[in-house]
């Protein structure tokens, strides 16, 4: 097996000449040094994370799934986008929006878009796209509907889980310096310093940067990451405040998009590193964003809070794909290339109280509201189609227009929303807290208005409300056993049509809100080192899609039912484990499968400490996907997938200063594959990445 445009061979004999060079040369201090660097890299998921208005919370103590993937270990993958943070998870799978590098994830069978990612806690601050990785301290998952805990997803999807991304803090002293390189020429390093101040070491501050940019493993791709962010916190006790800043400006040049079916039959998938993008087309993504929190216990058992955020996007981009009409020949036609700007503006806030009471039977009170403005203002110029091939792309210039709306050079407001509502609930703990119940209802106002492109007046606006109440309970019948239930409802705002008419002929439409249901039952275990969980659950809510007439609409009911199980954790001293599998029946109305679903996926992965090498980690990781259908008919299905990583991370001491070297190869038979078959309005196919080769060196002085 060859490896296209490895590593420089400098690089791999440091890697490989290392360990035994180190452990002949290493004093018995720097054999600590070594010991505590490789324990505190380890990879790990902590179980537990935000339970949004029930605040922070162990695993244990919840009527949910919930599980934070660490800081290290994002350090040790040093991912390009939240993406590849959570491949690590079973239950999820990612795909991209429609013609852009937009990033969506398939939690439980539905989608949860970038727009619905939190930040901190809140929707709308989060970058809309793609997020820069040095940022985060943790990325939490929630698994199921979250619409009491964190208000309604402003982008309306969410339903089938959430993610909120924890920005990193000044734990302690830090400096620590990091170079990288990724298959086949992108280049990189980040800067993280933290410190913590005063006679009690009551303030923080940690400072992060980062720049990459080069070729990816997909040929003619290119990507550059410019990303700086400051964390600023003060603990003082009964009052606790913190302070979040950043910027980042990301650009995706001749990204591979997805590929529209419109043939009646699947393509054979083009080689692993293929690229069928114009030459012309890129995402400029550039965002200012920032999150302020405040703490303060007025008793003992009482704490007021507060947190508020604001994000201001900037988006342009020229978006393509490439629509299959001969699965034989690869044949097909460019589909609609677009320039699209889109600039956002988005505030958030929210305060509560929460409150404990009693001793042998407790109560934890949470209420409070929260409020969501956001506006979008955007423009399109959609491009005349021309014919190409998915195996021999033709390059051309960009095309005359053939629709477009708006106004591009200044773009006006196209959508205002404003997310309401008020929330209470109350846990009850009996017999010392072996068994907790949870009560709440959350009222929630969606205001959405709509604008045309052709003028900017007024087209639609809708104004729902409703109370969605929430029933959880947590029974630990013994140490290490917990088991829980829940029902849950949720209102959502309502999907958005896409702008292409050829599509659909009501583009741009935003749908009224719609309301679901989610019943699922569970437990977790924790056994020595690991700690399992394993989830029974049903949602139900309205479908959408392209209706007879050809409107993008509600269509019918989509039930969701599906089992959930995950094991992390110690499996003996050295020896760690992240895994699990989700078995997913995710049925339309009439009992066709929902597209882009599969019925099974499951990730096993692997970290070794070997003992008789101190201070080498070897790390394998497997992924795989079962079949999916590509239409709501059921007639278009793409094979299952499963590919292999492999890597080895050594640390060693220079002095008393921990270096740590990581090398990885993804998907190392190179294998060439559909990876996912969801998209929200067609019928199209995302190609999985190829092999590709990553490594890094960080030294922490």
């Amino acid at each position: 097996m060859t490896v296209r445009n490895s590593l420089p061979a400098f690089v791999i004999a440091t890697v490989l000449a290392t360990p035994a060079f180190a452990q002949d040369t290493q004093s018995q201090d720097e054999s600590e040094i070594v010991v505590t660097a490789q324990r505190e890299n380890a990879s790990a998921v902590e179980n537990g994370g935000s339970a949004g208005v029930l605040g922070n919370k162990p695993a244990e103590d919840l009527p949910f799934a919930v599980r934070t993937y660490d800081e290290s270990l994002i350090l040790n993958q040093q991912p390009l986008s939240l993406g590849e943070v959570l491949q690590n998870d079973p239950t999820i799978r990612t795909s991209y929006g429609y013609g852009n590098a937009s990033e969506l994830f398939v939690i439980r069978g539905f989608p949860l878009f970038g727009d619905d990612i939190g930040l901190n806690g809140l929707y709308g601050i989060t970058p809309r796209q793609l997020v820069a990785p040095e940022l985060l301290g943790g990325v939490e998952v929630l698994n199921g509907a979250t619409a009491f805990l964190n208000g309604a997803a402003p982008g309306g999807s969410g339903l089938g889980g959430s993610v909120n991304l924890r920005l990193k803090r000044a734990d302690e002293d830090l400096t620590r310096v990091t170079a990288g390189f990724r298959e086949s020429s992108r280049f990189g390093a980040s800067v993280d310093v933290a410190r913590r101040f005063g006679n009690a070491d009551q303030f923080g501050v940690r400072v992060n940067g980062a720049f990459r940019d080069g070729e990816t493993a997909v040929d003619g791709e290119d990507r550059r990451t410019q990303v700086i962010g400051a964390g600023f916190d003060y603990d003082g006790g009964n009052l606790r405040a913190t302070l979040d800043l950043a910027y980042q400006d990301i650009r995706v040049d001749n990204l591979r998009p997805k590929v529209t079916i419109a043939s009646g039959a699947i393509p054979a998938v083009p080689q692993p590193d293929a690229n069928y993008a114009q030459d012309y087309s890129y995402s400029e993504l550039t965002e200012l964003f920032g999150v302020a929190s405040v703490e303060y216990d007025v008793a003992p058992n009482a704490t007021l809070y507060a947190k508020a955020g604001a994000r201001e996007g900037d988006e342009e981009g020229v978006y393509g794909g490439i629509q299959v009409t001969d699965a034989i020949t690869g044949d097909g036609t460019s589909g609609f290339h677009s320039y699209i700007p889109f600039k956002a503006s988005n505030q958030a806030l929210e305060a509560g109280v929460r409150v404990r009471l009693g001793s042998t039977i407790t109560q934890e009170i949470n209420f409070g509201g929260n409020i969501a403005w956001q506006e979008d203002r955007t423009a399109y110029d959609f491009f005349s189609a021309f014919p190409t091939n998915l195996y021999d792309p033709v390059q051309v210039s960009p095309q005359p227009t053939a629709f477009a709306g708006g106004d591009l050079d200044d773009p006006y407001p196209i959508a205002t929303r404003r997310l309401m509502s008020a929330f209470a609930s109350d846990t009850f703990g009996l017999w010392d807290d072996r068994v907790l119940l949870t009560g709440g209802l959350r009222m929630q106002s969606i205001r959405q208005r709509s604008f045309s492109y052709f003028g900017g007046a007024l087209d639609s606006e809708y104004n729902e409300d409703a109370i969605t109440p929430v029933v959880g309970l947590v029974v630990k019948p013994a140490p290490g056993l917990s088991l829980y239930a829940n029902r849950i409802e949720a209102l959502q705002q309502g999907p958005s049509a896409p702008l292409d008419p050829s599509l659909v002929t009501n583009p741009g439409t935003t749908l009224a809100p719609r309301t679901s249901i989610q019943y699922e039952v569970g437990g977790k275990l924790a056994f020595g080192g690991l700690f399992a969980t394993l989830a029974a659950y049903q949602i139900e809510r309205p479908g959408e899609g392209i209706l007879p007439s050809g409107e993008f609409g509600y269509l019918g009911d989509q039930r969701h039912r599906g089992i959930e199980f995950t094991l992390n954790g110690d499996i003996t001293r050295g020896l760690r484990i992240i895994s699990g599998l989700a078995y997913t029946d995710a049925k339309l109305d009439g009992g066709n499968t929902v597209p882009g679903v599969p019925e099974f996926a499951a990730n096993a992965d692997l970290e070794w400490d070997l003992p008789f090498v101190p201070g080498l980690t070897l790390t394998g990781r497997a992924l795989y996907t079962g079949e999916q259908y590509v239409d709501a008919a059921n007639t278009l299905e793409i094979d299952s997938w499963a590919v292999f990583d492999l890597g080895a991370r050594y640390v060693f001491a220079a002095g008393d200063v921990p270096v740590t070297l990581r090398l990885a190869v993804e998907n190392v038979g190179n294998e060439a594959y559909w990876a996912s078959a969801f998209d929200t309005f067609s019928n199209a196919l995302l190609q999985g990445r190829p092999r590709t080769v990553r490594a890094s060196i960080s030294a922490d002085f």
